[in-house]
């Protein structure tokens, strides 16, 4: 039944009173805290933004279809996702975290299928599966300034040096990683910009295991150590000389992502076919413990103190908190559907 405007009128007036008079509030949003948790809900096309603090979604931000891998500027305030799609998409996803909003999307035009990110010089650099290869965008400029092909299948994740050096990806099907590194000429020729050195990027390629994904550089910067889904074990590839120096039997099938503590004392990793999540000893090259941690797990994250670590628990919907000091799970925070990249954002 359609009534008049002015009995509609007087009608959301009532309802509106009678919701002050029986204590109905509206209660603002939270605000986003100077350090926050991201984390990508990737079924529900969702960030989250927690409180690590009360372990509190305080947020929820949409990002598009199928949203793998997050990361955050350098100062803290805007977050970019990776669009994946395994290559039916190409955007990255860009959101203001303290007014806690989407922003527009990137447009990666022929990079098709990106799913790795990090932030590193002002610049989101991430990989392109569909077009193997990787680049770099610059929010200044708003445009892509940087593209390097990799030859590889599947490149998958990336790690940029603080001096923008040196550049590793993983290649999943290809069960290799690129060690790209820069290299500086002299003075530019006839027609170069003025004071801008040559230089040219190096490529080594190695071959790692099977399903080589999960990766990280150790915090001393001497060693790369990848997890091999596909094989169940890890490789470590001493970057100085640029080889395999050793292969563990870590019995990590399925391994998703591998993460050094902030100390580098200990490796974790997880996996999307296994109830618990490995720890070794990188001193030792053993494992100490696996923490059950429920029916599968995809991403972590480091609390940059070494406190806790964040590990996505896909298949149940949560992300479980692990004490680093006692290596047992502390707590949980409930994320959505299918919970996968996680980064964290300190806000200068």
């Amino acid at each position: 039944m359609a009534y008049p405007f002015g009995i509609m009128k007087r009608l959301v007036t009532f309802l509106v009173l009678l919701g002050s008079m029986i204590g109905v509030t509206v209660v603002p949003a939270a605000e986003t805290p100077a350090n926050a948790l991201l984390i990508l809900a990737k079924r529900d096309g969702m960030l989250l933004i927690v409180d690590p603090s009360s372990l509190r979604v305080i947020a929820r931000v949409p990002v598009g279809n199928d949203p793998h891998e997050v990361i955050a500027s350098a100062d803290g305030r805007t977050a970019y996702a990776t669009n994946y799609g395994s290559g039916a998409y190409n955007t990255l996803a860009v959101v203001d975290l303290v007014a806690q909003k989407a922003l527009p999307s990137v447009d990666l035009g022929a990079l098709r299928g990106p799913h790795g990110v990090t932030f590193v010089g002002g610049k989101a650099w991430f990989t392109a599966e569909g077009a193997k290869a990787i680049g770099s965008y610059d929010p200044a400029a708003k445009s892509v300034d940087w593209i390097l092909g990799t030859g590889q299948n599947r490149t998958h994740m990336i790690y940029v040096s603080p001096d923008m050096k040196l550049i590793v990806t993983t290649n999943v099907s290809s069960g290799t990683v690129n060690i790209i590194e820069k290299t500086v000429g002299g003075p530019p020729g006839p027609g170069g910009p003025q004071g801008v050195p040559r230089g040219d990027w190096n490529e080594t390629v190695v071959r790692v295991g099977n399903g080589s994904e999960g990766f990280d550089v150790s915090p001393d910067s001497k060693e790369i150590w990848v997890a091999n889904a596909g094989d169940g074990t890890v490789s470590i590839i001493d970057l100085a000389s640029k080889q395999v120096t050793q292969t563990l039997a870590a019995d990590v099938g399925g391994a998703n992502r591998l993460k050094f503590t902030p100390d580098g004392k200990l490796a974790l990793i997880s996996s999307l076919r296994s109830s618990d999540v490995t720890v070794i000893d990188t001193a030792t090259r053993k494992t100490v413990k696996r923490i059950a941690v429920g029916h599968g797990a995809a991403g972590i994250q480091m609390q940059p103190d070494g406190a806790r670590a964040f590990v996505a628990c896909s298949p149940d919907g949560y992300v479980a908190v692990i004490n680093l000091h006692s290596l047992e799970v502390a707590g949980r925070i409930e994320a959505g559907r299918d919970p996968d990249g996680l980064a964290w954002a300190t806000r200068h």
